[in-house]
């Protein structure tokens, strides 16, 4: 990967605010990644899981940083199920858009998709994107804070 490639991964920028204590949305690190509550909150408790290293495939990965990465994923996962009373977690790992390996991980509860078909069921880009990230669903800082303590408290009794 190029300079100029890196330097314009929004992933990575993210990264680089984590280490220098300037991401508000920063949870907790953990060893092949670091957790991040999403910048808007229509899903109460959307959580993305950033790998550390600068990686567009999952198959790029060395086989034992592969099996660890998914391990944490599924354990941010269940945190934030716990931490957020989630019916149903989504997952999802494209890296269209932003092609660093990061995991998107949706808390799902009935009526979260209430007027947008099937009863509320679907998947969450049935929901309008322009009110997914719309400012309304950004928190405030003290809820913020809040979901943060909440989401970082369940990590680390998992990780006992």
């Amino acid at each position: 990967m190029s300079f100029k490639e890196k330097q314009m991964c929004i992933i990575c920028e993210r990264i680089q605010m984590i280490r220098n204590g300037t991401n508000p949305y920063f949870v907790k690190e953990l060893e092949t990644g670091y957790v991040v509550l999403g910048d808007n909150q229509h899903f109460k408790g959307y959580t993305l899981f950033l790998l550390k290293e600068h990686v567009t495939e999952l198959f790029d990965l060395e086989g034992d940083i592969k099996a660890r990465f998914l391990e944490e994923m599924t354990t941010v996962a269940q945190a934030v199920s716990k931490a957020f009373c989630a019916e149903k977690m989504n997952y999802e790992c494209l890296g269209n858009g932003d092609a660093h390996l990061h995991w998107h991980l949706f808390p799902r509860t009935t009526g979260d998709l209430e007027d947008y078909g099937n009863n509320g069921r679907g998947p969450v880009w049935w929901y309008p994107r322009e009110k997914m990230y719309s400012d309304c669903n950004r928190p405030s800082d003290k809820e913020l804070e809040a979901m943060k303590q909440t989401l970082r408290k369940e990590l680390e009794s998992m990780l006992l």
